[in-house]
């Protein structure tokens, strides 16, 4: 399992409506709107490395609002 923080930052005004679309995603365990330089922080969760990148590049991209993503997988040192 592959876990990873994606770190969103949306158009002005959408972050709720972001946060609401991305919850809907199967593979989204968290979703937080947060301030900052990002508008909403995810975790999401998947069997591999490619199938994280297949939802963050054709799910989690594709809401309307998002302007741009940063994926950060979790590692254990």
């Amino acid at each position: 399992m592959v876990n990873a923080y994606i770190l969103i930052q949306t158009e002005v005004g959408r972050a709720a409506a972001v946060a609401e679309a991305v919850r809907g995603i199967s593979g989204i365990e968290q979703v937080d709107d947060v301030t900052g330089p990002y508008d909403v922080i995810v975790r999401a969760g998947a069997e591999s490395v490619d199938e994280l990148g297949r939802l963050v590049v054709a799910q989690v991209q594709a809401v309307a609002g998002i302007t741009r993503t940063l994926t950060c997988p979790v590692v254990h040192l």
